[in-house]
């Protein structure tokens, strides 16, 4: 009798151990396990807008304004993404922007030649945005 008696108690530690382990250490465990998916940006979902796009006058003063906004895979806004953006006409304000809390980047750009400029975004880490924009300067 006292042999389950021991054996009874024992158990009980035992399972009683496994249990607040489990309670204390439940978040930590998921968070190594978890894939990083949600940091990824998604080359897709993630998109270029400019505003103005048409007669923007190629005057060299003004602007259109270029957002760029970096989402993942899940749909989040994703902070801190380095954004670069090349053009094929004009001058940027900038060519590299981090993206704020919202996953926006924000440039603008001017031109002293008349045309198109086809704007494209990069964002690392080497990712191309698969949408591109066209601001006509006349």
């Amino acid at each position: 009798m006292d042999k389950k008696l021991v054996a009874l108690i024992m158990l009980f530690f035992i399972t009683f151990a496994l249990f607040v382990g489990a309670l204390i250490f439940k978040d930590p465990l998921i968070s190594l396990t978890r894939a990083k998916e949600g940091y990824t940006p998604s080359p897709v979902r993630s998109m270029i807008l400019a505003w103005p796009i048409r007669a923007v006058v190629a005057d060299g003063i003004s602007e259109s304004v270029i957002n760029v906004f970096v989402i993942s895979q899940s749909n989040r806004p994703l902070a801190d993404k380095v954004v670069t953006l090349t053009n094929s006409l004009g001058s940027l304000d900038k060519k590299i922007v981090k993206t704020d809390n919202n996953g926006k980047a924000t440039f603008k750009i001017s031109s002293n030649t008349p045309g198109v400029a086809e704007i494209e975004a990069t964002v690392e880490p080497n990712i191309k945005i698969a949408n591109k924009i066209s601001i006509n300067f006349e």
